[in-house]
């Protein structure tokens, strides 16, 4: 891990100090607990990588996006680029908390055609592992972890070692896929339709600039009723709901994130009048901006 940015943004990037060159890297909690100084153990921030943690014992807590989840040894967690982040913490003073971390950046695994991670930001956090799958889940994280270890301590890291480490890793981002969903934060269903791919990359690059739901349909080629019946399907909510979720999520981001007023992250988010940015947030988070900001900065 990298810090850059202002000093009121710790920005995380991809850096893998054994093997600069190696777009993965897999650790225990514990090494990434006396790599990082205390005050980035503690912080909330966010990185330009994919996270997974398998919980192997202990108890404790994982902020991800706002909301605290619970993480004992049966729970698996899956952060995806650009979410904000509060390390895992213990759920007593005295308590621990282990896991495998498993880092990589969007290019490292394999093809997986539509399996691939999606720029989803309500997408699965985490999972119950169930008990028939626990074994095989923790034998998969193993064994990319065993060939990590090899990658790590060759004299020089040969090719045929890291198409190893890309096709376990692939396979055990498949077994992920095919579990359960237990997420109580995530939508309800997962849908692989390529429209509503569509609308999920057009929702990332234009959230900020229109909250029209009709805008995304004309983009993805459907009418405003025919993309609130695809939305509805893949997820229980209207395109308008997602859309203005998303909003709303990245303003929580900036009030937390930035040292930005709240009038010039309104503007930056498409509101012209500070009113209707307030008026807006209140509406989805149930709060002011300056509240929100000062709850959980505090």
């Amino acid at each position: 891990m990298v810090k850059s940015g202002q000093a009121s943004v710790v920005q995380l990037g991809f850096a893998n100090p054994e093997r600069p060159q190696l777009d993965i890297e897999v650790l225990d909690f514990a090494t990434l607990r006396h790599r990082l100084s205390a005050k980035l153990l503690n912080a909330v921030h966010r990185t330009d990588f994919h996270q997974l943690f398998l919980f192997t014992s202990g108890a404790g807590k994982t902020m991800v996006d706002f909301v605290d989840h619970p993480c004992t040894s049966n729970t698996l967690l899956y952060v995806s680029p650009g979410r904000v982040l509060r390390l895992p913490r213990p759920t007593t003073p005295r308590g621990t908390v282990h896991a495998v971390m498993i880092l990589f950046t969007a290019a490292f695994p394999p093809p997986l055609e539509r399996f691939a991670p999606l720029p989803d930001p309500f997408g699965p956090v985490s999972w119950t592992v169930p008990a028939d799958e626990d074994s095989r889940l923790r034998q998969a994280v193993l064994e990319l972890k065993a060939e990590y270890r090899r990658a790590a301590e060759e004299p020089e890291t040969q090719a045929v070692t890291v198409e190893l480490l890309r096709q376990l890793l692939g396979a055990l981002l498949l077994r992920v896929r095919r579990l359960p969903v237990t997420d109580r934060e995530a939508r309800p269903t997962d849908s692989h339709d390529e429209t509503f791919q569509r609308f999920q990359r057009e929702l990332e690059q234009s959230f900020a600039t229109t909250r029209q739901a009709g805008d995304y349909a004309a983009r993805v080629g459907y009418s405003a009723r025919s993309l609130n019946r695809l939305c509805l399907a893949a997820t229980g909510q209207t395109a308008k709901a997602l859309i203005d979720a998303r909003v709303a999520l990245e303003a929580k981001r900036l009030l937390v994130h930035t040292e930005l007023p709240v009038t010039a992250i309104g503007h930056r988010l498409g509101f012209t009048e500070p009113t209707n940015f307030g008026k807006f947030f209140a509406r989805e988070a149930g709060t002011s901006p300056g509240a929100f900001r000062d709850r959980e900065r505090g």
